[in-house]
């Protein structure tokens, strides 16, 4: 897939609207009673840009980024400012915060993934585009240290260990993460006049599959 490692500017997706979407079939029976499956096991987010404009050079800067990606042609990284850590926003990542899996003496490496829990009930997000920098691994609750016990690549999102994790051993990360995504439009309109009336272009924003 075409996909640029490149960040849409934070300042600009600061103040953006949008989160997850699931698709879900829902059938309705004769009796009244209803059956609902999904074809998605995992979420799909949806932002629009255009809300983060404030001014008519962040509209500027705007355009060149969507120019640069050739529109929905390549993919890019957008930070959703309401979900991009592995803990609360007002918190810093910690090693413990997530849990990757445990060691089997064989696996060396595991994907980042993020836990969302509600009641008895668990969704496993994997994060595909961590940020450069941020993630920090721990084993059985000892922090690691990267290019010494773990490698991270940061395009896929996989931690790789220098030795595998013995059995038993509690593999855990802390992170910040970005959204792959494309513009979900090959046209931006704008309009000085309706700029200044506060009127801001649509500038939808999809997340893709990595």
């Amino acid at each position: 897939m075409s996909f640029h490692e490149v960040r849409f500017p934070p300042s600009l997706s600061f103040g953006s609207v949008g989160g997850p979407e699931r698709r879900t079939e829902v059938v309705t029976l004769a009796n009244g009673f209803e059956e609902r499956n999904t074809p998605w096991a995992h979420s799909r987010r949806r932002y629009d840009a255009g809300l983060g404009m404030r001014s008519l050079d962040d509209i500027e800067t705007m355009v060149a980024f969507f120019e640069a990606r050739r529109g929905q042609l390549y993919g890019f990284r957008w930070k959703d400012w309401a979900d991009f850590k592995s803990c609360a926003p007002s918190v810093e990542p910690h090693f413990n915060d997530q849990e990757l899996g445990w060691g089997d003496g064989t696996t060396t490496v595991f994907q980042i993934v993020k836990q969302y829990r509600s009641g008895e009930n668990t969704y496993h997000r994997p994060i595909r585009k961590p940020v450069k920098g941020s993630v920090k691994v721990g084993l059985s609750g000892d922090q690691q240290i990267e290019t010494v016990d773990y490698d991270v690549d940061v395009t896929t999102g996989h931690v790789t260990f220098s030795d595998a994790p013995p059995v038993g051993a509690q593999v855990t990360a802390g992170f910040e993460f970005d959204v792959p995504v494309r513009f979900d439009t090959d046209r931006i309109q704008t309009s000085v006049s309706s700029f200044q009336a506060g009127d801001v272009p649509n500038v939808p924003v999809l997340e893709v599959r990595v």
